[in-house]
């Protein structure tokens, strides 16, 4: 199946992609939850239920590009990892890592398959990455790469956005990739019985130019090996998403970093795609937000 949230009249829902065709899940299954977290959380039962509404026939509708937002758009934690392409490795002269190099990107970070991208007013080196994103579909510790894929919902298309500045301060890879917008996901979830995650073509395409190509299978910490790795220290928790890595061939290695008007594609076959446009921040304003509900105490 294909998982989705989409923008409607009424807010974001849950739906399932079926073609050319959304299903809206809060109109062919009501009693269903209206996030994709809150049906993944539900296990098998909550999959059933979805590919019920599916076969009825009912909460159709066309698919439009343009309301599909990232499936989860409140993800826990995103968990993204370094280094996990030999190429990529080769690329940057490191060393061959021992164990998965972990970083995070906040969750104000995420953004629609198809959503405009910021230039940041304060950097000029955006670059991008594209990755496999892995999509936790039970909360789970201490998982065996054996056991890992039974924790697992699915798959998405992740550009991983990167403030090259910023992330090379001091060693600052959490603050250089959590700029607001730069974590694309989507455009939806496969679930894991229609793709094998260690055998997708992966690739970045920049204004019609290929940047990026690999394949998932050159991972070297491969997916299962990931999440047993991260939940030894950490819950894993439904709807938390890992980045895995991306291959060579980023922009940084050649000092060829995003500007405005460019539009950046990433593709993993058997999934799908997402594309973004790159657009300038406004110049750096600063503001502070104050509280605007009028209670009586």
């Amino acid at each position: 199946m294909r998982l989705a949230t989409v923008s409607t009249e009424n807010g974001p829902v849950a739906a399932a992609v079926v073609g050319d065709q959304i299903v809206d899940l809060t109109r062919a299954a009501p009693a269903l939850p209206r996030t994709l977290a809150g049906i993944l959380a539900l296990g098998d039962v909550g999959l059933s239920a979805v590919k019920a509404a599916i076969e009825s026939g009912a909460g159709r509708g066309p698919l439009l590009r343009e309301s599909l937002l990232s499936p989860i758009p409140a993800p826990p934690k995103i968990w993204a990892i370094g280094l996990n392409y030999a190429e990529h490795v080769r690329e940057t002269g490191k060393q061959f890592p021992e164990f998965p190099t972990v970083f995070a990107k906040m969750p104000t970070t995420i953004a629609g398959p198809y959503a405009d991208v910021q230039r940041p007013a304060v950097s000029e080196q955006l670059d991008y990455e594209c990755e496999l994103g892995i999509v936790i579909g039970k909360r789970c510790r201490h998982v065996s790469p054996e056991n890992a894929h039974k924790v697992i919902a699915g798959f998405t298309v992740v550009n991983d956005f990167s403030v090259r500045d910023y992330q090379m301060r001091g060693g600052q890879w959490v603050l250089g990739k959590s700029f607001d917008g730069h974590g694309v996901a989507g455009p939806w979830i496969v679930t894991p019985d229609e793709v094998d995650p260690h055998a997708l073509a992966i690739r970045t395409i920049v204004n019609g130019e290929t940047r990026q190509e690999s394949n998932t299978a050159n991972l070297i910490f491969d997916c299962y090996r990931l999440i047993a790795w991260l939940s030894s220290a950490a819950t894993l928790e439904v709807g938390d998403i890992i980045a895995t890595g991306t291959p060579g061939g980023v922009g940084v290695m050649e000092n060829r970093f995003l500007v405005p008007g460019d539009v950046v594609r990433v593709e993993i076959d058997g999934i799908g795609h997402v594309e973004n446009r790159i657009v300038q921040e406004p110049d750096a304003v600063e503001w502070i937000d104050e509280p605007t509900a009028a209670v009586a105490f």
